[in-house]
């Protein structure tokens, strides 16, 4: 059965048993700072766990891609382990529970329809306590209690929220697999025969804040199976590498590097890492994750260069991992189109990443004969282990790489020091997310409120006669609210717009008799409906009463405008820039647009003008806005473009500015790109990983921005005497006079630095047999430092020249070593370091020169005496 027919049949039989089947979500996690990857099944479903959003189906399966690298290293060793994977997963939310899940499992794992896995086969694990779930595995299922084994790590617990026991379901691959005599070998144990299929957690407590547990609300279903296990079952496979998902990618990199698999057991294991990092890297660059040096894209090009350097040990010494997208897409496109929608982006990006690493490792072998040489000097024959994980993180190389070279030259690697310097980026990347939390807990004074409130908003921004349907002060839904309460309002139709899609809520007024509402702000109750947050101006307001809304007419005006031409800016940004861009946020407030898109690379100005262009261009065309609903099928059959993390309905709204612009959008926007009147680029920005970020005004604040910058002018034209148009002309003069002068002061400056070196050459000393001049100086500059310490190395050919120039509040040091007492073992740089520190400061360089500052200038002269004594001391050595 091929991995696709597996993955079919999943999604097809929980349809059957009434599930919603949810598209695999970005890799990139929408809203959720607590998490670096999707790394699971429910991550992107986690508001529905938590009770933020209430789901319009209460069961829910998909095949989720995943991606998790704590322990990378692993890969291509084990049968299993992945740095990218499908989970298969169904759920519940409040809905279904143990019996159902159990049953459906049984019925999907052994009935020839589906799997058809031999019953004889199964066994699994219960949480000790949970005789529930025992007893319908025993009782219902009709499992022998000989194959049902209670472990107490089965309970999935992961911190606050959501928590509870769960079940796991092995497979028996039989003999060949383990010997049952071996203790490890049972479910649970510690060997090959046993494979987890699946693992069902049954979410029924709240883990709380105090560490206490309490029963959910409403209990979950959260299930997981790993498509690539039952794929290797299913296709008698010995492992995850040898199925349909990955054996056509080997087999295409055995081609490009003539190597055979299953011959070389070291080729087999950078063929699994190659395969494996490939479809990674793939998968993450299609969700616009670019390589960098920062989060996601730095993960992304780690991988990269790892698997570049697998390549290498199988003698590919060129780019070839670009040409693997390629058998990707083939095996994975059908479920996952954007692999090949986007596949001339991804092998672009990939092909341009492993042609800088080449230039990079060549770089990295530069420092690592620096390493080793600088060692030898002083006598060492060990690499620190900070200095071998720089060599790790900066330019890509495995451990093992830097002991092979080390080992080549009589020398060893602190592989303690290495794993200490490992663990301690970790714990910083740990730390970097925790605060954020992971799953909230399940309640709320909204949780269960279901009545319907309807937007009616679009065209009329007053509502007359709407009904106070809720009230929610604090904690509680409450009847009443009186003057000065901070209140949430629900009413039964509202003009006001809730925060979404990245249009910020309305702001405007709710009035009844006898009492007033400020509103500042409208966003989302689980269920849907707009939640108003105000402020009780005046008397006192219950549920029931008779409102009137009125959104604020000047900010909504001034909202639609940046929010038709976000729509605008992203096709523009496509037009000029290529269809790999997609958005990966945006803001739209009544002051300005902010929308972040991914694109690797920089913007020109060029560009950014002909974006800006465009983008005017529609503006003044006064081209009619037409939005329509429709079902999501046809809009996506007219080729409308899906906002970043959004999750749609069957009918949804398509917005098409002409022929322009065609987008699902749930926002509000102008009837004609006319009302927009201006827009202008504030400005353009890399914010990480491949995205970057546009920010711009349009309308009003468009005219008072470019009135501010015409201010600015009009100033520098006065400053500089000039009218506004020979600014430019002006300036430039300006800059011919610097040029000038910089070079007189420079020319100036050497010539003082050849006196100032003149008097002080007579001031070398002779310590420990080797020259050495250490003295204060007047120097304005540390250019000024290095050109009196660059003149007198001319006249001290072979000598040690420490100076030091101080001013009111700092100091400036500058030390450096002729080339043949370089070779005797002094290092400039440890000697201006050890002398900077008597100066309550810093710095460093090469073995011939380094530079460094300090803080107390009264403590010059000890500097200069440590530095003589360095030398003395290692001439002792020497």
């Amino acid at each position: 059965m091929k991995a696709s027919e597996i993955r079919s049949k999943w999604l097809a039989f929980f349809e059957s048993k009434g599930h919603k089947i949810e598209q695999s979500a970005s890799l990139v996690p929408h809203n959720d700072p607590s998490l670096l990857w999707i790394n699971a099944g429910m991550a992107p479903l986690k508001p529905y766990f938590d009770g933020r959003v209430i789901p319009d189906n209460p069961r829910i399966a998909n095949s989720q891609k995943c991606i998790r690298t704590n322990d990378i290293e692993n890969v291509g060793k084990t049968r299993r382990h992945h740095t990218m994977f499908e989970m298969l997963g169904n759920f519940s939310i409040g809905d279904y529970f143990k019996e159902e899940v159990i049953t459906w499992a049984w019925e999907f794992l052994t009935s020839p329809q589906w799997i058809g896995f031999d019953p004889e086969r199964l066994s699994v694990t219960v949480y000790p306590e949970d005789e529930e779930a025992f007893r319908f595995w025993n009782e219902k299922i009709g499992l022998p209690e000989a194959r049902i084994y209670k472990l107490e790590e089965n309970f999935w617990d992961i911190g606050e929220g959501p928590c509870g026991p769960c079940t796991e379901i092995f497979y028996d691959r039989g003999d060949a697999f383990g010997d049952l005599s071996d203790p490890e070998c049972w479910p649970g144990g510690e060997n090959e025969r046993f494979l987890e299929v699946w693992n069902l957690v049954f979410s029924q407590y709240n883990h709380n804040k105090d560490g206490s547990y309490t029963p959910l609300p409403n209990k979950n279903i959260d299930t997981g199976a790993g498509l690539e296990r039952f794929t290797s079952i299913l296709q008698n496979v010995d492992s995850n590498f040898d199925t349909d998902l990955f054996r056509p990618i080997i087999d295409r990199t055995c081609e490009i590097a003539g190597v055979s698999y299953h011959t070389n057991p070291e080729h087999d294991i950078a063929l699994k890492v190659i395969a494996d990092h490939i479809r990674t890297v793939a998968f993450a660059v299609g969700d616009g994750v670019m390589p960098s040096n920062e989060g996601r894209g730095y993960v992304i090009r780690r991988l990269l260069r790892r698997a570049v350097r697998y390549g290498k040990t199988i003698g590919v010494d060129r780019p070839f991992l670009f040409e693997l997208v390629a058998v990707v897409a083939e095996i994975m496109g059908a479920y996952y189109t954007e692999v090949v929608e986007k596949r001339e982006f991804i092998e672009k990006v990939i092909r341009t990443e492993e042609e800088r690493f080449h230039e990079t490792l060549s770089d990295g072998l530069s420092l690592l004969g620096e390493l080793v040489k600088s060692a030898k000097a002083f006598g060492k024959s060990l690499i620190s282990g900070p200095d071998a994980f720089k060599l790790y993180d900066t330019y890509g190389f495995p451990f093992d790489l830097t002991e092979d070279y080390a080992a080549e030259h009589g020398m060893t690697v602190d592989r303690d020091g290495f794993d200490a310097s490992m663990e301690e980026q970790r714990t910083r990347a740990r730390a970097a997310r925790q605060d954020t939390g992971g799953m909230n807990v399940q309640g709320g004074p909204l949780a269960d409120f279901t009545e319907k409130s309807a937007f009616v908003g679009y065209q009329d921004l007053t509502v007359d006669g709407a009904k106070v349907l809720a009230i929610v002060d604090g904690d509680s839904l409450v009847q009443e609210a009186g003057e000065g309460s901070h209140v949430l309002v629900i009413l039964d139709r509202t003009s006001f717009y809730a925060e979404s899609g990245g249009q910020v809520g309305d702001s405007g007024t709710i009035a009844g008799e006898g009492f007033t509402l400020s509103i500042d702000n409208v966003t989302k109750a689980p269920h849907g409906q707009p939640v108003h947050h105000a402020i009780v101006e005046r008397g006192t307001v219950k549920v029931g009463d008779s409102v009137q809304a009125v959104v604020t007419t000047a900010t909504r005006e001034d909202t639609i405008k940046n929010h038709t031409a976000t729509h605008l800016l992203h096709r523009a940004l496509k037009d000029v820039l290529g269809e790999h861009v997609n958005q990966a946020g945006s803001l739209v407030e009544p002051e300005r647009l902010r929308f972040d898109f991914s694109h690797f690379g920089s913007i020109t100005p060029e560009e950014l003008t002909e974006i800006e262009r465009r983008v005017n261009e529609q503006i003044w065309l006064g081209t009619s806005v037409q939005i329509d609903n429709k079902s999501l099928a046809e809009a996506k059959a007219m080729g409308a473009m899906a906002l970043f993390g959004e999750k749609y309905g069957e009918v949804v709204r398509v917005v098409r500015v002409g022929d322009y612009s065609l987008e699902l959008c749930g926002g509000c926007h102008v009837a004609n790109t006319s009302q927009i009147g201006l827009f202008k680029l504030v400005s353009e920005s890399g914010i990480g990983s491949g995205v970057r970020r546009i920010e711009a005004v349009t309308g009003r604040h468009a005219y008072l921005y470019m009135e501010g910058q015409l201010d600015v002018l009009k100033q520098a034209a006065v400053l500089l005497k000039s009218n506004l148009s020979d600014v430019p002309k002006r300036i430039e003069g300006l800059h011919a006079q610097v040029k000038d002068l910089t070079r007189d002061n420079e020319s100036l400056q050497s010539k003082l630095s050849r006196i100032e070196a003149g008097s002080l050459e007579t001031q070398a000393k002779t310590i420990g047999g080797v020259t050495v001049l250490a003295a204060e100086v007047n120097a304005p500059s540390m250019d000024a430092l290095r050109g009196i310490v660059d003149e007198l190395k001319t006249k001290l050919v072979s000598s040690i020249i420490v100076l030091g120039a101080a001013s009111e509040d700092k100091v400036n040091l500058v030390a450096a070593v002729s080339p043949d007492l370089v070779k005797q073992g002094f290092n400039a740089g440890k000697i201006i370091k050890e002398a900077a520190a008597a100066c309550g400061g810093g710095g460093g360089g090469r073995p011939d020169m380094a530079q460094a500052g300090g803080k107390d200038p009264s403590k010059l002269a000890a500097a200069l005496q440590i530095a003589e004594e360095l030398v003395l001391a290692q001439s002792n050595v020497i």
